[in-house]
């Protein structure tokens, strides 16, 4: 099975493909663990490094080849990143929602940053990201018509909401 799982930053996106990853036995490939290999191989710092991949169509484009190609390759893949589900021929296509407050506590503990400082960069990284993939690939960010399923992270733990997709995975399973 192919799983696409996206969602703005703090929304636990991360989280939920590593359990799922563990529970289901199956891989998993982050589109924002290619994107900050590729920001500190710039020593760039993301904030910068979005700002560059502004000016540079090419980043974008090559994170979504690449998962796109190792979908294509897999029978069983769990794929997380913004635009995962645009690019990528899935069985199941989840999108994550969040309040920025939740949000932002949630990168704070991970980041040890304050909350008014992440606040701030995940109000700049979303407003950059929406504008670069409204220009490179015409996509709004904010139009969730593509997922299958919608959840709302904020209202659940991280175990919840890998519980909550496996059960729509059994679903799944059943109608086949």
């Amino acid at each position: 099975m192919i799983i696409t799982i996206s969602g703005l930053a703090g929304s636990g996106t991360t989280t939920a493909s590593k359990i799922l990853s563990k529970k289901l036995d199956i891989p998993y490939v982050s589109a924002g663990d290619i994107f900050r290999q590729m920001a500190a191989e710039k020593n760039m710092d993301l904030l910068e490094f979005g700002k560059f991949a502004e000016e540079n169509d090419d980043i974008d484009i090559l994170i979504d080849k690449r998962q796109a190609e190792m979908a294509n390759k897999s029978k069983n893949l769990i794929v997380e990143g913004r635009l995962s589900a645009h690019f990528v021929d899935a069985d199941l296509k989840v999108g994550f929602i969040a309040p920025i407050d939740v949000r932002t506590k949630r990168i704070c503990e991970r980041e040890n940053k304050s909350y008014e400082v992440v606040k701030e960069e995940i109000i700049s990284r979303s407003n950059s990201e929406a504008k670069r993939y409204h220009e490179i690939h015409g996509i709004d960010i904010n139009n969730m018509e593509i997922y299958d399923l919608i959840i709302n992270t904020g209202s659940f733990n991280a175990q919840s909401i890998a519980d909550i997709i496996l059960k729509v995975i059994e679903v799944i399973s059943c109608q086949q």
